[in-house]
């Protein structure tokens, strides 16, 4: 008989799949966020691996949801939210408790009927998802009991221990049990295999070996689950029996031809010394060591192996993602995502409410616009460039182009619209163009979820406001003077709803979504050409600089808390200044119906107004008109001055008022 000689153990070298940290990335945002409770995982192991491979444990997408049994084993992930955290984390405690529960699964059973538990794994990580760097550090809890494992004779292969027969018995036996992760082997009187729970009672007659799939190539060493499994044994015969042979099963198939033979056969004699009483928990140890082979942590980052695009996509909703891990936490994001906007205007509020939508995860944004890039237009709208100027580019095109350059996961598409408008009369060879205009409008209208009235004059928003009301919308209204702004939010119009009824409205009470104005609810005009005998300075939109790029982002925050409340474009609004405006709010505050800004007084009102029943754009008479109608209703608008004010009562209701002015004058008593 050789020297025995201390049996050394083959350890894990982990395999980290990167779709592991993709999932775990995920969870770290949308579920995780600031918790440090551990997270189940499966990871697993295989007995295939071929020679000159280390034994490989690993963690894929799946180890997730996947259940442990056979090779895949349990484990726990426990994050940290900080560096520091991760480094002064208590690793020894950590794999000292587990030991225990090591312990406890072998002394009690539970072991002998799940040998996976045999088997658990811990990973301790830190993830800087700014930088995709991913630090971690895999433990693979081992007891050092006994304290002595001893080989009596040199590692036997399979082949050199038992006949061909055997062998071929040996695998139908094994593939007919399901090929377990640990076992009992009988060789005698013919070769079977045996329940792993048989070692809780008394051994079988004949030869018996205990066998266990090792993930170990190596010739002279065993892989490391045979750790704990040596002391299941120890524990339940290993005293009365310290001389056991063990068979590393090792089944290989490649080209299609099975091979086990290079299994091997240890012979080894358990001994152990109880110097600290049975009440003292046995050491443990498996911590993993890293590439340099030093007990310490190991770092992948993710951010070359990541296609671009998809990298610019995940740090794009991470700033969102965490507003919900202590700000809002209540905060839907895929309301935003998922919401399609049409931008109606593609100059100075067109490009800072693009490039804001962008900032809130927004994916699909059409922008609609009939100008081209100007030579003044690079310094004041913020998508366009000197190039786009000189070659005359398409406003809606280029800012299109220009979403993609910044984020190409954005669905983004300018169009070439010319909007038709009341006050602009349409001659008999523009019918054709302006009712394909109109039908085109009327398209992205009931395509996208939310409308974005950026346009320079007051006419040009009355379509646009009409299909909007129609098709049940979000409207939301942004306009500028010199020095100010407006920004509003259309009122809701619920299908087949009567107009609504604002006669008897108690002005201090919440108003419903439903009986909110338009922009045009506060006029007793209808809108006309604005720009007709009027000079240059009157005919743009004269403006400080900073105005837009203020109501642009009011007008984009005014959208994401109407998308978040929970009643939508229907949330109600208060119209006292009191705080009652609490009771009204959303995830992101309260939802107002307007907001007006004065940058000379750096003053700022939210007024609440009302539907009014004779709107010449969201009025019932108008609505039912254009759904009967259509475009035929529309070239009367545009062709037939004072049409709209006949429709809807604003011209009965301006001759009752000129009549009362009269009659007022007639009994004035200086008249007397």
């Amino acid at each position: 008989m050789s020297k025995e000689m201390p049996l050394q153990f083959l350890p894990f070298a982990s395999s980290v799949d990167t779709g592991f940290w993709h999932k775990f990335s995920q969870l770290k945002l949308d579920v995780l966020c600031l918790k440090e409770e551990a997270v189940s995982l499966t990871g697993y192991f295989s007995n295939s691996t071929a020679c000159g491979m280390p034994a490989l444990f690993n963690v894929d997408s799946a180890s997730f949801e996947r259940s442990p049994g056979d090779l895949a084993c349990p484990g726990l992930l426990i994050n940290t939210n900080t560096r520091e955290a991760f480094k002064e984390f208590d690793k020894a405690r950590l794999l000292q408790e587990h030991g225990r529960t090591i312990l406890r699964a072998i002394t009690d059973g539970t072991a002998l009927e799940t040998p996976c538990l045999l088997n658990p794994f811990l990973l301790v990580t830190f993830a800087d998802l700014k930088k995709y760097d991913f630090f971690y550090w895999f433990g693979f809890p081992a007891l050092k009991q006994p304290s002595s494992v001893a080989a009596l004779e040199p590692p036997q292969q399979l082949s050199e221990a038992l006949s061909a027969g055997q062998i071929a018995q040996l695998e139908s036996a094994v593939s007919a049990a399901g090929s377990p992760p640990a076992f009992l082997l009988q060789l005698l009187p013919e070769v079977s295999v045996l329940p792993l729970q048989r070692l809780g009672s008394a051994p079988p007659a004949g030869e018996l070996l205990l066998a266990f799939c090792d993930p170990s190539a190596d010739p002279q060493h065993p892989g490391w689950p045979l750790r704990n499994l040596l002391v299941l044994y120890w524990h339940h015969w290993g005293r009365d029996r310290p001389d056991v042979r063990v068979l590393c099963w090792r089944d290989v198939t490649r080209g299609g031809a099975r091979s086990v033979g290079h299994s091997l056969i240890l012979k080894l004699r358990l001994s152990h010394e109880d110097g600290g009483g049975s009440d003292v928990p046995p050491s443990v140890t498996g911590w993993e060591r890293n590439e340099r082979g030093k007990m310490g942590p190991r770092l992948v980052n993710l951010s070359s192996s990541m296609e671009p695009t998809l990298l610019a996509s995940s740090a794009v909703d991470l700033n969102l993602k965490l507003m919900r891990w202590r700000l809002v936490p209540e905060l839907e994001l895929e309301r935003m995502t998922s919401a399609r906007c049409l931008l109606l205007g593609a100059g100075t509020l067109g490009c800072n409410v693009a490039r804001a939508l962008l900032g809130w995860g927004v994916r699909h944004i059409t922008l609609i616009d009939n100008g081209v890039v100007s030579y003044s237009n690079p310094v004041r709208q913020s998508l366009f460039t000197f190039e786009d100027s000189v070659q005359r580019r398409p406003k809606a095109v280029a800012a299109a182009a220009r979403l993609r350059d910044i984020f190409p996961g954005v669905v983004s598409e300018g169009v070439e619209l010319c909007v038709p408008m009341p006050g602009h009369p349409v001659g008999a060879a523009e019918v054709g163009q302006v009712a394909a205009d109109v039908h085109r409008l009327r398209q992205l209208v009931t395509e996208h979820d939310l409308l974005f009235l950026l346009m320079d004059s007051r006419e040009s928003r009355w379509l646009p406001t009409v299909m909007g009301a129609a098709h049940q919308k979000v409207v939301i209204n942004a306009a500028l003077g010199f020095d100010s702004y407006l920004v509003m939010r259309h009122g809701s119009r619920p299908p087949g709803a009567a107009p609504p009824a604002t006669d008897g409205v108690d002005r201090r009470q919440l108003i419903p979504g439903h009986q909110l104005g338009c922009y045009f609810c506060n006029d007793v005009v209808a809108p006309g050409n604005s720009v007709h005998d009027r000079t240059l300075d009157q005919q743009c939109t004269v403006s400080r600089p900073g105005v837009s790029m203020v109501a642009a982002g009011l007008a984009v925050e005014l959208a994401a808390a109407l998308l978040q409340h929970p009643q939508r474009d229907g949330a109600p609004v208060s119209p006292r200044s009191d705080g009652a405006e609490a009771a009204t709010a959303g995830p992101l505050g309260s939802v107002p119906h307007s907001v007006r800004g004065f940058l000379g007084p750096l003053q700022q009102l939210t007024p609440a107004t009302l539907a009014f029943p004779r709107c010449t754009a969201c009025s019932g008479p108008v609505l039912a008109k254009y759904r009967e109608e259509g475009e035929e209703f529309l070239l009367k608008v545009f062709n037939r001055s004072g049409y709209l004010e006949d429709l809807t009562g604003l011209t009965e209701l301006q001759q009752l008022t000129e009549a009362t002015e009269l009659w007022e004058l007639d009994n004035d008593p200086d008249d007397f």
